[in-house]
């Protein structure tokens, strides 16, 4: 970690961001990954974000240690020992690079005109060196020998090309599912974020119009909340605002307002479900952002009552004839999703189009009978699923 992000520059290209997310956090990522006993880092010398990531190393039973030459690797290192070895600013796809790397021992490659292209250093006339190798700590004893001020990546690519071990070329990068690169400016790591965002989110969203939202604002206005620093914990603040908001409409009976902060406060923490899976990177944290059970019952609860608030009074019914529809509609909608294709679920578990529709009919002043109406349709594909000859039934 020792490239400056520019000319001249302080600050080192390892703590450059993409996407919220520096090279080095990423690069420890990789390494915790793949079950790394000890993280060594080349610098030139402590500073702040060397502190963060000594506490994410150390946070997952990993040793930390920070050398300012690279010799100093000699008495870190072991003959039975084996090494990873990360250039200086390589951003990759971590499960592509990792898969690569449990393989086995091996320096990575890669055709020269692409290498060369991305600043990757020449190995020979053919290949370029793809930014990371496996080797055996034996090589390590070797550095002794070389000047104090030698560049420790380029010095071991060159012992482990001596010494025999395998070549292995790294994928072909496609910039909508596999990145491989060297970050070494503002510009560039700029460049590559809304591209990383969008392989980051492959997959993301279910088949919903709500998981579609999510997925369209992520990807617009990401890393500008990545940048700032808020990220996901500020869309859970609004989506927890935004309830409270509908609580406050339903209590003065403005229903229908209700549901519609209902399907903001849905989408918003969709969003907020996606954000921090980037902002983490799952080999690092296990983001507490994923678990949906709580918000989705909390909403199910406020919907049920915002729906019966909404079903104009009738003379004579009391509080549970009015409840007991709406209950009967969210009940189907929890139930239904164990009997169709996951690839069709994403629609029961829709909460804000439930709650959009809903919203609008009691504009239209038609809410008792579209609350009917669609548990009695719900109803009956209940009953009708499972007589579809196993298409629709989840594996």
């Amino acid at each position: 970690m020792l490239e400056p992000a520019a000319p001249g520059s302080r600050s080192a290209r390892a703590f450059l961001r993409v996407g919220g997310l520096t090279v080095a956090r990423q690069q420890v990522a990789l390494a915790l990954q793949l079950g790394c006993e000890r993280v060594v880092c080349i610098a030139a010398g402590p500073s702040p974000e060397l502190s963060e990531l000594q506490q994410l190393i150390e946070s997952d039973e990993a040793q930390f240690y920070l050398i300012t030459q690279a010799r100093a690797l000699v008495g870190l290192v072991s003959a039975v020992d084996e090494v990873i070895v990360i250039a200086d600013g390589l951003f990759a796809t971590t499960s592509s690079l990792a898969a690569l790397l449990e393989e086995g021992q091996g320096v990575l490659v890669q055709p020269i005109e692409q290498g060369l292209a991305a600043g990757f250093e020449r190995i020979d006339l053919n290949h370029a060196f793809g930014g990371a190798m496996r080797l055996p700590g034996r090589i390590v004893e070797r550095m002794a020998e070389l000047p104090v001020d030698c560049d420790a990546t380029s010095a071991l690519l060159r012992i482990a090309l001596q010494a025999g071990v395998r070549q292995k070329p790294i994928p072909q990068p496609d910039q909508a599912r596999v990145f491989w690169t060297l970050v070494r400016s503002e510009d560039e790591a700029h460049a590559l974020e809304p591209q990383w965002i969008r392989q980051r989110t492959r997959g993301e969203g279910d088949l919903s119009f709500s998981g579609a939202l999510a997925l369209l604002a992520v990807r617009s206005f990401g890393p500008a909340l990545l940048h700032a620093g808020s990220g996901a914990r500020f869309l859970v603040v609004a989506a927890a605002v935004l309830i409270l908001l509908a609580i406050g409409a339903g209590w003065l009976g403005v229903a229908a307002l209700g549901l519609g902060f209902v399907a903001l406060s849905w989408i918003v923490r969709e969003s907020a479900v996606m954000i921090a899976r980037i902002e983490t990177e799952q080999a690092v944290l296990r983001s507490g952002f994923d678990q949906k059970e709580l918000f989705g019952w909390i909403l199910d609860v406020l919907i049920v009552a915002l729906a019966s608030w909404g079903i104009p009074a009738v003379a004579g019914e009391g509080w549970f004839d009015r409840v007991f529809a709406p209950f009967m509609l969210v009940a189907l909608l929890r139930i239904l999703p164990r009997l169709v294709a996951q690839r069709w679920s994403g629609w029961f578990h829709d909460r804000a189009l439930l709650a959009l529709v809903l919203g609008g009919a009691m504009m239209a002043e038609a809410a008792e009978p579209t609350v009917m109406i669609a548990a009695g349709l719900l109803a009956l594909g209940g009953i009708l699923v499972p007589m579809g000859q196993g298409k629709l039934t989840r594996r």
